[in-house]
């Protein structure tokens, strides 16, 4: 009796499953509705997904989306036209869309046999020397880690003990001890006590 049960009343699972592989492409839905809607002003995406949702009943769950998605890219490339949010076909008599910005401008034609230069190399030419001048070895330039007897790089060290050069700006102080950093405190003078009140 389970096995009639299941035979008159069949659950979701047994449905034959609607494939969305029998639905055409999107594009040729939205042409199809907008040619059966036939409006001279174009139809609005509302009135494009209800001509579709009737004609094809059973739609994926994101219709809604793939509808808007496949507008735009045919808007974008010119098989539809939006004119006050509606879709329409393209007119075949009307002129073609004129790009954004300035058109450039015509190139007069080459002569025949006209090879162009080469494409100037990268970097700074070099400067144009006197053909009369003797031509100098440039000499090698040796690093001072390779044991040569050059300067080294940097500023010098600072030997706190190097009394060659006495600074003039830095005086010893008379007392004799160092001075300390910063800016020194305050003198305080010792205030007299006030007599007679």
């Amino acid at each position: 009796m389970a096995t009639e049960q299941q035979i008159d009343n069949p659950t979701p699972t047994q449905l034959p499953p609607s494939s969305p592989s029998i639905l055409p492409s999107y594009p040729d839905m939205i042409m199809e509705a907008i040619e059966a809607l036939n409006d001279e002003n174009g139809s609005n995406k509302s009135a494009i997904a209800k001509q579709i949702d009737a004609s094809y009943g059973t739609l994926p769950p994101a219709h809604g989306t793939l509808l808007a998605h496949h507008l735009n890219k045919m808007k974008q490339s010119g098989q539809l036209v939006m004119v006050k949010n509606n879709y329409m076909k393209p007119d075949p008599n009307a002129p073609p869309r004129r790009g954004r910005g300035r058109p450039p401008k015509p190139k007069a034609p080459l002569p025949e046999g006209y090879v162009p230069p080469p494409p100037r190399p990268r970097g700074r030419p070099p400067k144009e020397r006197d053909p009369h001048a003797p031509i100098a070895v440039p000499m090698k330039i040796t690093s001072p880690s390779s044991g040569g007897t050059g300067k080294k790089r940097g500023r010098p060290r600072k030997f706190p003990n190097d009394t060659s050069s006495p600074s003039p700006s830095v005086a010893p102080s008379p007392s004799g001890t160092p001075r300390g950093r910063g800016r020194p405190p305050k003198v305080k003078t010792p205030v007299a006590a006030e007599v007679g009140a």
